[in-house]
């Protein structure tokens, strides 16, 4: 419908024919003008193998690199036009429709045209080859930073870089040498040329809409390149076309330039001349709020709630000392969230030596023990990634976001140069309760037996049982003489749920030796729920209930203790003294059908064994 004769590749697929539009989507652009430079990465991501010729069914596929594994994406070919012509990416050939067919279908992985509306070069990168990235403070890029970016280039890396702005209002501001802050540039060559008896060190950069160039030395009309032959001018593919690519000084580009992104399709270090084979281990995992999600170590009460992941180093790098990784920590799916008024989280993560023993480290562990190694920074990107050299050992690696209570699923990666093991330091299900008691009949009763006695013959009669909406009046009379529990009255299921706990005889009333013996526990879970009331609330904080329900014989693991957490806390992430008691209630009986079904397990097992 737009034209007559369409292409789906004219003439090879190149930066050239990258070209933005309306879309404020430069960072993916920049990633796209990169993806051509490597034919076999290209490759991967827009099959060459469709067109528009007799078999043309009207849709196209793409594929691309989600959280460890490569999605196939399938589109039509219907694209956004005004009057006739394409809104957004476009082919400098009118008649050429890859890139816009891309676009299209990247919209599609991350929800909309409007979720690509910002956002950094190194996550299209990312998407496109399942690489890793690095990123560089050219101010402070180390003294051999050209050989970094020769060698990046080399290596099919991609490579793309931006101006920092100071404030909202600079964004795409144009400078004086026609560069465009806050906006993301490609870098698609770095080479030496002569001139006038030297060596010069140049880069050359593209940008994504397809004009609006650099115009200072060595730009496309610059005086420079009249003493460089013709010759050497075709080696560099230098040529005076407002196509937005321009060659620039090196020294110039470390002046104007703030910042370098690079995706390496293998973890090699750029600063090594020898590459590696890598080991790679994922780990999946999410921060739910008001259980997992702690928040930094600024926040020591929630910080040891995070997910834990224990790294096992055990080899040594050849001929080294120490223990080579990166580890590279992505928050997965903020941008397709964003209509729902997600965000790109602060995201971090620690290191710390692992202790001895197994199981999720408490509170006082990370008060008295500093840690190892860190990520440099807690930033909003998708992916936080750095290189360590760690001695051989067991190690602990905390992911967080910077503030607590913020939800979120991520995906870890650990590059080695020798194969590590993650585990999750999750808990196992373990139950650790003390045998019922069987009330024994006592030739003389407390003071305190005494008055449940009488308390007990004044509502129940001379039978001395009781039913659930009579226990719920013993209880709150007792209960509202408890200091410094948050308390208003228990809760009519929930006397039921202590009768089911504590009814042996099964006519659903509890007799006076059943609550003697339910006393005693609930005496326990008092002390318990005061002990972990940090701040003398009358509340407890869901970030503590993993240490609360331990002290009372529960070990859980992370999936269970959410799902409580879901059930029992409020929305300020506190729980009151009737859901603790519910939700200890009804694991007590669940671990009893859980011990009869082992039992029955046993005694079956057993059977058949005889037989």
């Amino acid at each position: 419908d737009i034209v007559k004769d369409p292409k789906f590749i004219l003439g090879g697929a190149t930066r050239t024919d990258i070209c933005q539009g309306d879309l404020g989507d430069c960072w993916l652009l920049a990633a796209i003008a990169s993806l051509t430079l490597n034919e076999k990465t290209l490759a991967r991501v827009v099959p060459l193998d469709q067109n528009f010729g007799p078999d043309y069914a009207g849709i196209f596929h793409f594929q691309f690199w989600q959280h460890n594994e490569w999605l196939d994406v399938v589109i039509d070919d219907r694209l956004p036009t005004f009057k006739g012509r394409l809104v957004f990416l476009h082919s400098a050939e009118h008649n050429e429709f890859w890139s816009a067919l891309l676009e299209k279908a990247y919209a599609k992985l991350n929800g909309s045209y409007e979720a690509l509306k910002g956002g950094s070069t190194i996550e299209a990168m990312e998407d496109f080859t399942g690489g890793v990235g690095e990123m560089y403070d050219v101010k402070k890029a180390p003294d051999n930073f050209y050989e970094i970016l020769e060698k990046a280039l080399k290596r099919c890396s991609m490579v793309g870089c931006s101006i920092d702005t100071s404030s909202a209002a600079e964004s795409e501001a144009k400078t004086p040498f026609g560069l465009i802050k806050g906006h993301a540039y490609s870098v698609t060559g770095i080479d030496e040329v002569s001139y006038r008896g030297r060596q010069v060190q140049l880069i050359r950069i593209r940008n994504p809409w397809g004009q609006v160039e650099w115009n200072g030395p060595w730009s496309d009309n610059s005086p420079e390149w009249h003493s460089v032959s013709p010759l050497e001018q075709k080696r560099l593919s230098q040529a005076a076309l407002d196509d937005g690519e321009f060659w620039m000084k090196f020294e110039d580009f470390k002046v104007h330039f703030d910042k370098v992104e690079i995706c390496n399709l293998t973890p090699d270090a750029l600063e090594d001349s020898t590459a590696h084979k890598w080991e790679v281990t994922i780990h999946q995992g999410s921060w739910i709020r008001g259980s997992t999600a702690g928040g930094c170590r600024n926040f020591l009460e929630t910080f040891w709630t995070n997910p834990q992941i224990k790294l096992h180093l055990t080899e040594k790098d050849d001929g080294q000392d120490d223990c080579t990784f990166i580890a590279a920590l992505m928050q997965k799916d903020r941008r397709k969230l964003k209509k729902l008024g997600a965000e790109m989280l602060t995201i971090g993560y620690s290191i710390y030596e692992s202790p001895s023993r197994d199981g999720h480290l408490g509170k006082d562990f990370f008060r008295y023990h500093p840690s190892k190694a860190r990520s440099k920074t807690y930033i909003n990107l998708r992916e936080v990634s750095n290189r360590f050299k760690l001695p051989p050992g067991d190690y602990i690696l905390v992911p967080t976001t910077f503030e607590p209570h913020q939800e979120a699923d991520f995906c870890l990666r650990i590059f080695s140069e020798k194969k590590a093991i993650t585990e999750d330091l999750d808990e196992n299900l373990a139950i650790d309760l003390p045998e019922p008691l069987n009330p024994t009949p006592s030739p003389q009763e407390t003071e305190e037996e005494k008055q449940f006695r009488a308390l007990f013959e004044q509502i129940s009669g001379k039978d001395m049982e009781i039913a659930a909406e009579e226990l719920r009046y013993v209880l709150n009379a007792v209960l509202k003489k408890t200091k410094n529990i948050k308390f208003q009255n228990l809760s009519l299921i929930s006397c039921r749920n202590i009768i089911s706990l504590m009814d042996t005889s099964g006519n659903g009333k509890m007799e006076f030796s059943e609550f003697k013996v339910f006393w005693e526990k609930m005496k326990k879970w008092i002390d318990i729920f005061l002990q972990f009331d940090f701040d003398k609330s009358g509340s407890m904080s869901s970030y503590e209930l993993r240490s609360a329900l331990k002290a009372a014989g529960y070990q859980l693991n992370n999936y269970l203790l959410q799902l409580i957490v879901l059930r029992y806390s409020d929305e300020q992430f506190q729980i009151e003294f009737d859901d603790f008691l519910n939700c200890l209630i009804r694991l007590e009986n669940a671990s009893r059908v859980f011990q009869a079904l082992s039992v029955k397990n046993k005694e079956f097992i057993n059977l058949n064994i005889g037989e």
